[in-house]
């Protein structure tokens, strides 16, 4: 198996106090070996959130046991859920949370996938509401990304919005790719493709900015160079154009109603 370059794989590295992540194998994506990472997050009632599971192994599910019991496995767009399936036979008490076009999605791959809630737009699931903040990112008719801001951490959690490979670890082939799509760290952003899909930057931008009023410590994300700290720097700096563009669209809008509520007087 080719070496992702964030080993050790398939086992726990504390975050926080209640927060763990897991890097898992490479999966192939248009061909190209992607690293992969899931979040674990300890709710306050004992129960575990497991947010884009990756591969479950024997020992992963020995570390997951000795904390809690898994009881949510989300997943958080129509890319992520390739092991989701094998969570479920190995828990199947625990709930799973999907983002809309999830089930499409596995379908269309021949996959029966089974989503026993969509995950909501605007608002916290009533299992963690309150401890992690939850929102589906709009603008994309395509692309639906649900992130979420655990509290107690300080920590953003993404999965594709921001990709940052280290080219470092990457296959040397897969160098220039990666350069060229502008998601190398350490100026990682979101991939072309992607962005291409949000045609409504407004709505991008508003969404954006309730993402930097979380003030986040950290950002984690599934591909690639994670973020342990200056999270708000970070997300300014990944998504700068589309702020820089949400922004003096604002501007605008702002002084035409002054000049509005000027011309009333």
């Amino acid at each position: 198996m080719q070496a992702t370059g964030y080993e050790p794989l398939d086992t726990l590295k504390p975050v926080a106090d209640g927060l763990w992540l897991i890097d898992g194998p490479a999966i192939r994506f248009f061909g190209m070996p992607f690293s992969t990472r899931a979040t674990v997050v300890l709710l306050a009632n004992g129960d575990l959130w497991v947010h884009s599971p990756t591969r479950l192994t024997d020992g992963l599910r020995r570390e997951l046991d000795a904390i809690g019991p898994v009881r949510h496995l989300i997943a958080p767009n129509w890319l992520h859920y390739a092991h989701l399936d094998d969570w479920q036979a190995a828990y199947p008490e625990a709930q799973a949370w999907g983002a809309p076009g999830v089930e499409a999605r596995a379908r269309k791959k021949g996959l029966a996938l089974r989503i026993d809630h969509t995950l909501q737009w605007d608002r916290a699931e009533a299992p963690w509401d309150g401890q992690i903040e939850q929102m589906i990112v709009r603008g994309s008719k395509l692309h639906r990304e649900a992130v979420f801001f655990h509290h107690a951490s300080q920590t953003l959690i993404l999965t594709d919005l921001i990709e940052a490979f280290e080219t470092a670890k990457l296959p040397v082939w897969m160098r220039p790719l990666v350069w060229i799509a502008g998601i190398d760290d350490p100026d990682g952003t979101m991939p072309p493709d992607m962005r291409r899909s949000f045609r409504d930057r407004t709505a991008l931008g508003t969404d954006l900015e309730r993402m930097i009023a979380w003030a986040p410590e950290r950002v984690i994300i599934a591909h690639g160079r994670w973020y342990e700290s200056n999270g708000v720097a970070e997300l300014e700096r990944a998504f700068r154009k589309v702020l820089n563009h949400s922004r003096w669209d604002k501007a605008i809008g702002d002084m035409k109603a002054r000049e509005r509520d000027a011309g009333r007087r």
